[in-house]
């Protein structure tokens, strides 16, 4: 390890990445960096935004490697069997769980009315509704929010256990995560309070006690890159297989292209042929991998608007440091 190349980073990290939280960095499964920055430590964990989406796409592929969901090629409404489909929409009877997985679900909407989701009573229902319209299926439209909430409807049915706790036990238990409870949110101004809040800890839930799928779940830098060891491992973890071979492959390719990036099942894909993915957050949360070169790298970070890109920082400051 270059130690003036070191000193180099974390003088950039103070002055042009000065919400970082925490950054680890793994090589072949062992730690080779740790630091905390911003008055957090090891046991502190910071909401990591979307991140969220790439840890509720496992619990996915957990559920459909134990056959509580057929496959992701299953119908949404399949599993909304008394939700009323409005008379003339044929677009949502044909959304599947890739649809949703991959953004190539259509919305009745051009940006996300979130405010207004916030304030339904029912978000699941509030985002079927949204859900299908006059856009094509299959078209990349990216979901913040609303959709991907859907498939913690689905979870929820399919497993017949509340999301939290289905997560427990078959993904973060067997990987040593200690995410032990609920968020409840009762107003805008509960909801930002948390946002950067190093007290806080767990898995905000909506009106009816239902993880948020999107958004909402808090983690620490060494939570995270368990979950990109993981990937790494091809869904294995102390010998034991937590995720399918077949999912983790599934969910780390193309399956649709994008100006200078794909996207897979709620993951970033960036470079395919390496390949390297990650799952991003708003902020600047990160869980990178690189499988070629071995190598995972976490960032957690405190939300602030409009930040500079961590994947630029990873690649071009932080991989270099350690490719020897």
């Amino acid at each position: 390890m270059n130690q003036e190349k070191m000193k180099e980073l974390e003088k950039t990290i103070n002055s042009d990445y000065s919400n970082i939280a925490g950054i680890l960095v793994q090589k072949n499964g062992i730690r080779l960096y740790e630091n905390y920055f911003n008055g957090y430590t090891a046991d502190n964990a910071v909401h990591v935004f979307s991140v969220t989406k790439s840890v509720f796409s496992a619990l996915i592929g957990i559920a459909i490697d134990k056959g509580f969901i057929k496959s992701a090629d299953q119908k949404v409404l399949d599993f909304f069997p008394d939700y009323a489909v409005k008379a003339g929409e044929k677009t949502i009877q044909k959304i599947t769980l890739k649809n949703l997985l991959t953004m190539t679900a259509p919305y009745k909407y051009k940006s996300e009315p979130y405010e207004e989701f916030f304030a339904s009573d029912n978000w699941v229902d509030a985002a079927l509704d949204l859900l299908g319209g006059e856009k094509h299926t299959g078209e990349f439209m990216y979901s913040p929010i609303i959709g991907t909430h859907i498939l913690s409807g689905i979870l929820i049915k399919a497993a017949e256990q509340p999301v939290l706790d289905f997560a427990v036990e078959h993904l973060f238990s067997p990987l040593g995560i200690k995410v032990t409870h609920n968020v409840v949110l009762r107003n805008k101004e509960e909801h930002i309070a948390v946002m950067n809040d190093k007290n806080t800890s767990g898995w905000v839930v909506d009106p009816q006690g239902l993880n948020t799928a999107s958004w909402g779940l808090f983690l620490t830098p060494e939570d995270m890159v368990k979950i990109g060891q993981l990937y790494l491992n091809n869904g294995k973890w102390e010998n034991r297989q937590i995720i399918s071979e077949k999912w983790i492959e599934e969910s780390t390719k193309e399956h649709i292209r994008l100006d200078r990036l794909s996207y897979g099942y709620l993951w970033w894909i960036f470079d395919y042929k390496e390949p390297i993915y990650a799952a991003l957050g708003d902020g600047g949360n990160v869980i990178y991998i690189n499988t070629k070169k071995k190598m995972v790298v976490s960032i957690a970070s405190l939300f602030v608007p409009d930040v500079k890109d961590r994947i630029g920082l990873i690649m071009e400051r932080i991989e270099p440091i350690f490719e020897d």
